[in-house]
């Protein structure tokens, strides 16, 4: 599996970028579900750590620093063995950005969030084309468990640009 060695460097890097957060203010989530491409579907599993929020000015909106790491199992689609891009390999990713909520403290809004992620990952494939992708998160987050949809894809900056749609449930730590 040609993944490993950059996924070891994932793991690794981690930790370091997270070291330099307050290790208090982290919200630890893991996240597993299935992604799809054209209604072909894969396991996907996200070790993601979500810092404390900072209000944007006078607003009731805040943001706060996301940092995750992840793994989609690859699928074998047969109409695409042959092509550059296949669908068999699994793609490790690292992704950092921002969630971003509207609401003051324990307000029913709150408890939303919209995540917008710039993201490295191994591997190409017909739904993961580049090196690079963007992923956006939409979901609910309570006190220990979270849902959410993401969809990942580098924008129609490279083809094939099919995309991962996912639906992930996590527990918080």
């Amino acid at each position: 599996m040609r993944f490993i060695p950059t996924l070891r460097s994932a793991l690794v890097l981690l930790p370091l970028t997270l070291a330099a957060q307050p290790a208090a203010a982290a919200r630890w989530e893991f996240q597993a579900g299935r992604s799809y491409m054209d209604s072909y579907g894969a396991n996907t599993a996200f070790i993601e750590a979500v810092f404390a929020p900072h209000p944007i000015g006078d607003t009731r909106f805040s943001w706060a620093p996301d940092v995750s790491v992840g793994w989609i199992d690859g699928r074998d689609v047969a109409r695409y063995n042959g092509h550059r891009y296949t669908t068999g390999d699994s793609i490790a990713l690292l992704a950092g950005g921002v969630r971003l909520y509207a609401g003051d403290g324990d307000e029913w809004s709150r408890r939303f969030f919209l995540a917008l992620q710039p993201v490295l990952h191994t591997g190409r494939t017909q739904a993961l084309s580049s090196v690079y992708e963007f992923a956006t998160t939409l979901g609910w987050q309570g006190r220990r468990f979270s849902v959410q949809i993401r969809h990942i894809s580098n924008a129609s900056l490279h083809e094939p640009n099919r995309g991962e749609t996912m639906a992930l449930v996590g527990v918080a730590f």
